[in-house]
């Protein structure tokens, strides 16, 4: 087969273990994103299976529609909310998705921008490769309020660590998700507000979607305190559109550290946040660890092996199959 990867930044995929699997096929990997369909659709004409690395692309009908030699969609993760797949299933196009990454990784990336931001590791970094000793003060943790919006996998985990380090853990979000962090011995404020007007650090683990978007209001965001620090390792989002950033601007909370962006990848230097002195922001690193790589990327190859062998796996739109 012809196999097309996509949004692949780093050139992974080819240093994968699993890739040798593809050794009798056709591949083709592209490094950048091409976010307009028509282009895209010319990028990938001669494709008969394409993988597609997490949400960095949509798929969606115009593009669909002009792949005629198209058989297999990949997905890389469960979360298929960027394909269109009743377009795919008109067009008799498997989509074949599955890999469930560990939390872990995010959690880890979470604790990470934490420290970095609260003892401005960066800044100093930079400073004493400039011959510069000492130049700021940082914040510890110890006894501080964390507050952990939605207690699922990654949730959890955030928590877990915040009490290691002495920290006083909070957790909101759903009655589902604060019962698990109940029975998981963690306090549940009174209320929402007392949630975003107590913690010095929030960090936001909710999962994007219809209901979820622009979940984190402005006003929640001018509760916080003015030494306060919000992180988001989820989904951009989920904070209402553009509120974070006049939040900030106007010093509530004091500090943001911020790994998602509506509009992904940031090329350039081109984002707002970038250009505030009280926001520190990676690029999107959650899931970016060699593990994860090798797990979501090991089931796409699963399931292009799958149907080229005519043994399809994983997949979400089987009424396609019926028609074959």
């Amino acid at each position: 087969m012809k196999i097309a990867v996509i949004d692949d930044y780093q050139d992974a995929f080819r240093k994968l273990n699993s890739f040798q699997r593809l050794k009798s096929h056709e591949v083709v990997v592209f490094h950048d994103t091409e976010k307009d369909p028509a282009r895209l659709a010319v990028r990938l004409q001669d494709a008969e299976a394409v993988v597609l690395t997490q949400q960095r692309s949509p798929f969606p009908r115009a593009v669909i529609e002009k792949l005629p030699k198209l058989k297999l969609i990949a997905q890389t993760g469960r979360n298929t909310n960027h394909i269109d797949v009743a377009a795919c299933t008109e067009k008799g196009i498997v989509v074949a998705a599955a890999g469930s990454g560990s939390p872990y990784p995010t959690a880890e990336l979470t604790w990470a921008i934490v420290l970095a931001s609260l003892r401005h590791i960066p800044h100093e970094v930079q400073q004493l490769k400039q011959g510069v000793w000492q130049t700021t003060v940082g914040t510890g943790l110890h006894g501080k309020t964390l507050g952990v919006y939605a207690f699922g996998r990654i949730g959890s985990c955030v928590a877990q660590v915040g009490k290691a380090f002495g920290m006083q853990v909070m957790c909101w979000g759903r009655e589902g998700s604060l019962a698990k962090a109940r029975a998981a011995g963690f306090a549940v404020p009174a209320s929402r507000a007392a949630f975003f007007e107590s913690a010095d650090v929030i960090s936001l683990h909710i999962p994007l979607n219809k209901e979820t978007r622009g979940i984190v209001t402005a006003a929640d965001l001018a509760r916080m305190k003015t030494t306060a620090l919000i992180v988001n390792t989820s989904r951009a989002p989920i904070i209402a559109e553009g509120a974070l950033i006049e939040a900030l601007k106007q010093g509530r909370p004091g500090i943001a550290a911020v790994d998602v962006y509506e509009d992904e990848p940031v090329i350039g230097g081109n984002h707002p946040l970038l250009k505030l002195p009280n926001a520190l922001c990676t690029p999107h690193l959650g899931y970016v660890e060699q593990g994860t790589y090798e797990s979501y990327y090991g089931a796409a190859i699963d399931g292009i092996l799958g149907f080229a062998a005519g043994k399809p796996v994983n997949v979400l739109n089987p009424e396609v199959l019926g028609k074959k």
